[in-house]
């Protein structure tokens, strides 16, 4: 049977991973440093483990001596990750826990990576072309991290992939991030404060990423592979959309928020190798992929006023 270790399990990419592994006929052993909720538990072996403590790393691997690993766990609160010291000890954590799967039989790892990873003063980014030139320590060390399990994976035998991903918004998003932010504001009737909206990203929505990365854990793809739509949208265009939905357009206060110094003016994705190579195609459009985290908010939302008044 194929037996796959699941990182950052109860995070935002992670928990939309597990009925897609299911479905696939992983038996899955999740990780999670947090105690995890009932609804998400069923047909999961959890494993409640610090990933930055080398010796609970270790005893995990011998103990359920995956097949596969999807390595999805890093720090990641916002604002703060970029240059957050916690980074240094994530690489140190990932080294850790790739040779102990290899040591105890992995065959297949799949680790995410991130745009972040790419020199920003391009404005279109290609796996096989782009410069690697991370800007911030964030980005350092995830690009340190994919060449160091290259070069291991080659050495010990072991299949490789590395997932780059660039946007992605949905349910269960940190509310402190820019899709999550303005749709709560606008639920709540508070205003959308923004910045120009004049920049071009690349958006994902996070069930997409999942599903991209089970398919890329299943395939025999090895090497860095960009997970996005490969479709630039001004963040403007992105806001005004949620606004359109909600049916409160008056409230987005597009240039109420200075633009931030040196952010690049467009990133997007080549998805050449997620399209003809893996064979993937995302789900869900940008409407759609909103509809849904829409709906999310607006349950989060009347639950924790309920919980207020009870």
């Amino acid at each position: 049977m194929k037996k796959v270790l699941l990182t950052g399990a109860n995070g935002f990419i992670g928990r939309h991973c597990l009925s897609l592994l299911r479905a696939k006929g992983y038996e899955i052993h999740a990780v999670s440093s947090k105690t995890v909720k009932n609804e998400i538990t069923s047909h999961v072996y959890w494993h409640r483990a610090n990933l930055l403590d080398e010796r609970e790393i270790a005893d995990l691997l011998a103990e359920v001596r995956a097949t596969h690993l999807l390595h999805l766990g890093w720090h990641a609160s916002p604002g703060e990750f970029w240059t957050s010291p916690e980074n240094v000890q994530w690489l140190q954590a990932s080294l850790a826990l790739f040779q102990s799967f290899t040591k105890y039989g992995g065959k297949r790892a799949v680790v995410a990576g991130t745009c972040a990873e790419y020199d920003w003063t391009h404005d279109y980014y290609s796996e096989n072309t782009t410069a690697l030139a991370p800007a911030t320590l964030y980005g350092a060390c995830k690009h340190g991290l994919q060449l160091v399990l290259r070069a291991l994976a080659a050495q010990q035998g072991v299949s490789f992939a590395w997932g780059r991903i660039f946007f992605l918004y949905g349910p269960h998003e940190d509310s402190a991030r820019l899709i999550a932010s303005v749709i709560r504001s606008l639920l709540q009737g508070k205003p959308a404060l923004c910045t120009s909206g004049e920049q071009m990203r690349d958006f994902l929505y996070v069930h997409d990423v999942a599903d991209a990365f089970v398919a890329l854990l299943e395939s025999p793809i090895t090497g860095a592979i960009n997970i996005a739509s490969g479709r630039p949208l001004k963040l403007k265009e992105v806001v005004t959309e949620i606004g359109r939905q909600i049916g409160k357009p008056n409230l987005i206060q597009f240039g109420a928020l200075p633009d931030r110094p040196n952010e690049p003016a467009r990133l997007v994705a080549d998805i050449r190798r997620l399209r003809e190579e893996l064979r993937w195609q995302p789900s869900y459009d940008l409407q759609r992929g909103l509809a849904c985290t829409i709906e999310w908010w607006k349950r989060e939302l009347e639950t924790a006023e309920a919980q207020l008044t009870t």
